[in-house]
């Protein structure tokens, strides 16, 4: 890669590690509720994810080596900071796919991401507090990225018997969310409407209800109460509401912030086949596969639209403010 291009490689990329990371986790999980034909599907993609998440890292890291001016622009934009929290987010994410196969790596790698989780909430919530150039408009569903970070730690934590340490994170991602979802809301309603290239983190705002979801029927011990059952059904709702807008997300060109669509996706999938595991209800069976098979497509295209972008030199150039 041409070093003075890989100064505009953009951290957003890292959302793509979370798109391939939801649909590896979406396969693994139709894998469990009847089709373990799929089984392979679900490891190769699990071993696609490990490497794209190896290769990002250490190109991002090639960049802080050599551009700590554009790392630094990027820490200090106000909404490009959110999108370190995706580093950690892909760690916890590849934690969760390995916890199924090797529990010794999985800690490992669900350790470094919780640790480096921590840092990068505590990082961007004092930015928060501490600001003195962030204005309304910077203000779009992005922000919820760190919250979601901390609500996918029990996903893999429960399994690995962290129980505190995911209750912990938690109940920072459930209070941040509902405190996000009221300002970014507003904003939405009464003042204008987001950039093109940042319309589809609307999608983002499906994400933290459906991984609440299934976190929290993991620290509960796999019951579904009344809580459990408010945070899928307000993430299937939000799910209809993007689907009923879907003609507006389709009319927008190619951004790498496209790659906001993947991972909410396989989140309400994953949580519908959940879903149907707890009601035996075949209505989640079906949402599932829905989901599952709207991602499977989802994915690929992303990913061509992104290399398309790459080849094309539209990917590695600057963004502007």
């Amino acid at each position: 890669m041409d070093h003075q291009k890989l100064q505009h490689l953009p951290i957003g990329l890292f959302a793509s590690v979370m798109g391939m990371a939801g649909l590896t986790l979406v396969w693994t999980r139709a894998s469990e509720i009847g089709l373990p034909i799929v089984k392979p599907v679900a490891w190769s993609l699990g071993w696609l994810t490990s490497l794209l998440l190896l290769v990002l890292l250490v190109a991002y890291g090639l960049k802080t080596w050599r551009h700590q001016a554009a790392v630094a622009g990027e820490f200090k934009h106000p909404i490009k900071l959110n999108f370190f929290a995706a580093i950690p987010i892909g760690l916890i994410l590849v934690a969760t796919i390995w916890s199924n196969h090797h529990l010794g790596v999985a800690a490992v790698l669900w350790w470094v991401g919780v640790s480096l989780m921590l840092v990068a909430t505590l990082v961007t919530m004092s930015s928060w507090l501490n600001h003195d150039h962030y204005q309304l408009g910077h203000l779009n569903p992005a922000w919820f990225i760190p919250v979601v970070g901390n609500v996918l730690v029990p996903i893999a934590g429960a399994r690995l018997g962290q129980t505190e340490v995911s209750w912990f994170f938690f109940s920072i991602g459930i209070v941040f969310w509902m405190i996000l979802m009221t300002i970014v809301i507003n904003r939405l309603i009464f003042h204008d409407t987001l950039p093109d290239r940042f319309k589809p983190t609307l999608f983002i705002l499906l994400a933290p209800p459906a991984v609440a979801f299934v976190a929290y029927v993991s620290l509960n011990g796999g019951q579904l109460d009344a809580f459990a059952r408010v945070l899928y059904y307000s993430g299937l709702f939000l799910a209809l509401l993007l689907a009923s807008n879907a003609l507006r997300f389709l009319a927008l060109p190619f951004f790498v912030s496209a790659w906001a669509y993947s991972f909410p996706v396989a989140a309400i999938g994953i949580a519908s086949f959940r879903q149907f595991e707890l009601t035996d209800d075949v209505v989640f069976l079906w949402f599932g596969w829905a989901f599952l098979i709207i991602l499977s497509a989802l994915v690929p295209y992303l990913f061509y639209k992104t290399v398309r972008s790459l080849v094309k030199g539209q990917l590695l150039v600057s963004e502007g403010a």
